[in-house]
């Protein structure tokens, strides 16, 4: 049994337009950079979260994949629980000097951000 492949236009039925081409909704994904071309804030929040402490790194340009993989390594590493959200790691706890110190050693430029 042959399977059906999926539309390639989308909302489109007939143009008579002579140059309209079909454009496709595939997103394509960011190149990561380089540790070393990256720069990181790491901050600390506590609004909007019952007066519990998270640390925030933010400014990470590149795939979801890659920031969920350096995500699950400073979770790890801390020992603590994490999320990643919105291109933004939220590390449960105050962890801003540990965090910045770990991603120092692996090579990223990190800043501590806010108060």
């Amino acid at each position: 049994m042959t399977q059906k492949k999926p539309k390639q236009r989308i909302n489109i039925v007939y143009s008579t337009n002579p140059n309209f081409e079909y454009e496709n909704n595939e997103e394509c994904e960011e190149e990561t950079l380089a540790p070393q071309q990256q720069d990181l804030r790491v901050m600390l929040d506590r609004k909007q979260r019952a007066g519990k402490s998270v640390t925030i790194v933010t400014g990470f340009i590149g795939s979801t994949h890659d920031l969920e993989q350096l995500g699950k390594t400073l979770k790890s590493k801390c020992g603590v629980g994490g999320t990643v959200k919105n291109n933004e790691i939220l590390i449960q706890g105050d962890f801003c000097e540990k965090i910045i110190h770990i991603l120092h050693q692996q090579g990223y430029k990190a800043k501590r951000s806010g108060g």
